[in-house]
């Protein structure tokens, strides 16, 4: 138990799309197709007890990993606070799940599937490879961020609305300027519009800063439109 969460972890490295990495992935595309295939059929009386879960999942291993953090005196603020896109979607999504606030909804499917898809797909796990308490959480954190947006939309019926492009687009680019000014205050690098992150990422593959900055923007904005897809295609059919 000691190695599980020791901070100078003598074990094998995270191993992108190796075998525990797929495995990880597999399940998760599991619950989600699950999600998805049972809609609206999903039980009423599962939903309650289903969104407290998953915001005491989501809660719950963000409080672990700031605890193990600090234990292990690895934690900073340039690193730490919930500025990044997962870490906002992580506390804000608790509350979405508990809420089922329609606002943070449309954040929470527009713009954190995609960007807790790359964190699942490129894991921040750092050195940690499995089976390090890191490798699941960096994992978990992600997918549940996905998981908990497909449940909300697909079993208890939320949907985003054309307005909801518009407010995620003009809220998520305030909140990138900001972050911006906030990163040059205290040398962080927050939702890494400053500069490109040290681990290995999607974002390797796209020119130098700021260059970069403008195909995140082209990225999520096809991403959000592709999201939006079927609802429109509904929309259009009625």
């Amino acid at each position: 138990m000691k190695r599980f969460f020791a901070a100078d972890y003598d074990g094998a490295p995270f191993k992108l799309f190796g075998v525990p990495h797929l495995v990880v992935l597999g399940v998760f595309l599991a619950i989600n197709v699950a999600l998805i295939a049972v809609g609206q059929r999903y039980p009423v009386g599962w939903r309650t007890p289903t969104r407290i879960a998953l915001a005491v999942l989501l809660i719950g291993q963000e409080i672990v990993m700031h605890i193990w953090r600090i234990l292990t005196g690895i934690w900073n603020p340039q690193e730490n606070l919930p500025f990044h896109l997962c870490s906002a979607a992580i506390w804000l999504g608790g509350v979405m799940l508990i809420t089922r606030n329609h606002y943070i909804y449309e954040f929470a499917y527009l713009l954190g599937i995609p960007g807790a898809l790359q964190g699942v797909l490129t894991p921040d796990a750092d050195r940690y490879g499995f089976p390090h308490f890191r490798f699941f959480q960096s994992l978990v954190s992600h997918g549940t961020i996905v998981t908990a947006a497909v449940y909300m939309t697909t079993a208890e019926g939320l949907r985003p609305e054309p307005i909801s492009l518009v407010r995620v687009f003009v809220v998520g680019n305030l909140y990138m300027l900001v972050m911006f000014f906030v990163n040059r205050a205290i040398g962080s690098n927050y939702l890494f519009v400053n500069r490109k992150p040290e681990t290995a990422s999607l974002l390797d593959v796209l020119p130098a800063w700021p260059w970069y900055l403008l195909y995140i923007e082209a990225i999520g904005a096809v991403m959000a439109l592709l999201l939006y897809l079927p609802f429109l295609i509904g929309d259009l059919r009625v």
